[in-house]
């Protein structure tokens, strides 16, 4: 695995916190270039203080809702060979509770925002011979989930987009791995929208008994070492195959499911 990373370029988006802040520690660990993406600029400070110093470290502002600032962005540090694109928001609310500003914003961060900062990084990449875009997605891109209307379309449009990508670029060199994980223990839960739009500002209890995000990192970071498409982590992952296998089945236990 350190073989893959080694000297490699590497862009991280969300990370201040969870996810993003365990890939950064521990790609730090190889001879990287790492750049420490996210809108807390206080807090990367901290992640960096905190990755090896074989690593070259470098933090920088980027809201992904802020479409206008991407191509600074880019212009500033692009000729990246892998891009994790980890950061996002999450919802906790029913559909008929939740005012269409939460479905926008979910859009606008996890999907739009993404896919505009691919749009610009791609052109970089495919002059270089190549490069890995490594998509944080959730297990909730691949099933539907109670509570999470606006943060399932947000993430099955992801799988669409970059699953079409990897159709036409893979053959150029562009690399594309979905990762999935159930329940991990960040502050997803904490910062996720409810119906009005406020933060929950609470941590589920599914997601404190979740995986750590040390262990998600780590999967994570395999799966993109062996050019994975698809990974699937967590205990719950066994509901992807319960859907496509037995639906109606799925269709019940979902219902009942503990999501929150």
């Amino acid at each position: 695995m350190q073989h893959y990373f080694e000297g490699k370029k590497v862009l991280i988006t969300g990370a201040s916190s969870g996810i993003g802040k365990a890939l950064a520690i521990a790609l730090s660990k190889f001879n990287t270039e790492l750049v420490l993406a996210s809108r807390n600029t206080n807090a990367l400070e901290q992640v960096a203080a905190q990755c090896h110093s074989k690593a070259q470290v470098t933090v920088a502002e980027l809201d992904l809702s802020a479409r206008a600032n991407h191509q600074a962005f880019v212009h500033k540090f692009e000729g990246f060979d892998l891009v994790f694109h980890n950061a996002g928001i999450s919802q906790r609310s029913l559909v008929a509770e939740t005012i269409f500003d939460v479905d926008h914003k979910l859009m606008e961060v996890n999907y739009l925002g993404t896919v505009h900062l691919t749009k610009l990084l791609m052109p970089a990449m495919l002059q270089q011979g190549g490069g890995h875009f490594i998509v944080v997605t959730s297990l909730t891109g691949l099933i539907p989930t109670p509570y999470r209307s606006s943060y399932a379309a947000s993430k099955h449009a992801l799988h669409g987009f970059f699953d079409s990508m990897r159709a036409e670029l893979e053959s150029q060199g562009i690399h594309i791995t979905l990762a999935a994980p159930g329940f991990v223990q960040t502050n997803v839960s904490v910062n996720a929208l409810i119906g009005d739009g406020s933060a929950l500002g609470k941590m589920d209890h599914a997601q404190a008994n979740g995986i750590t995000a040390e262990h998600c990192a780590d999967q994570i970071l395999k799966a993109t070492a062996k050019k994975k498409r698809l990974q699937l982590i967590g205990r719950e992952s066994y509901a992807v195959w319960v859907r496509r296998f037995f639906p109606s089945l799925f269709a019940r236990l979902i219902k009942k499911a503990k999501v929150r």
